[in-house]
């Protein structure tokens, strides 16, 4: 009758911080930070650029963006890097890998 405990199956992968920083040295890999201009500015991964997830036109950044590449996908905790992914995947995004635990799990260097 209700499915509130149904989960729709993810259409990404989700991948830990060696795993993550190994596939986004790919020639065809786009790393995207989620996060707002300010998180962006305070630190960030090397060769990150900035896309807001909660920002206006998010979307429409979106559809700029060549589908086929390998897109790396970070916020602060894989929270809104999940949720970026599902939009990119219902866009016809078909490699939208995403950092587990963000930056907050991330034991590189930032810049």
């Amino acid at each position: 009758m209700f499915d509130f405990f149904r989960t729709k199956p993810k259409k990404y992968t989700d991948l830990k911080a060696e795993e993550f920083k190994t596939g986004m040295t790919a020639k065809d890999a786009v790393i995207i930070d989620v996060r707002t201009a300010g998180e962006f500015q305070s630190e960030k991964i090397k060769g990150a650029r900035n896309i807001d997830l909660m920002g206006k036109g998010f979307q429409a950044q979106l559809m700029n963006l060549p589908k086929e590449k390998k897109y790396y996908i970070y916020c602060r905790s894989g929270n809104r890097s999940g949720q970026a992914c599902d939009v990119m995947a219902d866009m016809g995004f078909e490699q939208t890998f995403n950092l587990q635990g963000g930056v907050m799990r991330w034991p590189f260097e930032l810049v």
